[in-house]
């Protein structure tokens, strides 16, 4: 039995990397050749075994393949261009590159389903072809694969609206802290699983101010029951704040009021202060 399918394209660089995977690992039963027509060079892959799944696999694989090697990046750049026109050259940019990186997640679920959406497209495709136009199969066969790509820049362009104002949020708390005078107090912060105690330098405990007509700043974004607790820290501009991490592990609450308050705040793990409520474990809800 003999089969053959034809590639037809001009990128140089997509025929150097067919001929170097086929290369590299030539198939039992498989050659490859290549030839030059007045439009677009040819890549035929020629098939002498007796099965044809075998060969519309391996022929469907190279195709998945050179299609999320040297089309997707451009694909997502288009659909961010189209879609999101009004960001800046550089915001179209960062939304790229963020979600060139969630597809370069092993646990993410969309690498698998894409990569199987464009093998049994293309799939399909061989079976009922014996060549074809690399770019036309792209722009017009694999609709798709392209929702999915859609899906993803939406996802990331959340994501990445979400960054954005979470950092304006930041910077004008730290626009806020350094146009104040900090008061001379030093504060002791007990942190455990997501819930606070705070703690004055006597180790009294200072209630929140959960009085949000008295907030020191209005966002979107929320860090739950620590909005108070974070509302009452920008009301008394500490001078230092003790952390105590409970569990020894920082979260985002942690991490922002390390950025807001910067070298005002000390992280602690083990202190007399952290053993004692690691003994009596006392973190209740405020």
């Amino acid at each position: 039995m003999l089969k053959s399918f034809c590639i037809k394209t001009n990128n140089q660089s997509i025929i150097n990397y067919l001929l170097s995977i086929f290369k590299k690992d030539t198939p039992e039963h498989f050659c490859l050749s290549k030839n030059s027509f007045k439009i677009y060079e040819n890549v035929i892959f020629h098939y002498f075994g007796n099965s044809e799944e075998l060969f519309y696999d391996y022929v469907s694989d190279c195709l998945k393949n050179t299609i999320l090697n040297f089309y997707e990046a451009k694909l997502l750049s288009n659909l961010i261009e189209y879609n999101y026109f009004y960001f800046s050259e550089l915001e179209k940019k960062q939304i790229l590159d963020l979600c060139i990186d969630a597809l370069s997640e092993e646990d993410n679920h969309n690498i698998w389903e894409r990569k199987n959406v464009v093998f049994y497209l293309c799939k399909e495709y061989v079976k009922e072809n014996k060549a074809v136009i690399l770019d036309g199969l792209v722009r017009f066969r694999l609709k798709e694969y392209m929702n999915i790509l859609d899906s993803i820049v939406e996802s990331c362009v959340n994501s990445y609206i979400i960054e954005k104002e979470y950092l304006e949020f930041i910077n004008l708390l730290k626009f806020y802290i350094d146009s104040k005078t900090s008061s001379n107090t030093t504060l002791h912060l007990i942190y455990f699983n997501q819930e606070s105690i705070l703690l004055d330098n006597e180790k009294n405990v200072i209630k929140f101010d959960s009085d949000i007509s008295n907030a020191k700043y209005l966002s979107d974004i929320t860090f739950s029951s620590n909005d108070y607790c974070l509302n009452t820290l920008l009301n008394i501009l500490p001078k230092k704040l003790y952390i105590h991490l409970l569990d020894e592990k920082e979260d985002e609450f942690i991490s922002t009021l390390k950025t807001i308050f910067g070298k005002r705040v000390i992280i602690c793990i083990d202190c007399k202060m952290c053993r004692y409520y690691k003994k009596q474990n006392l973190i209740t809800k405020k």
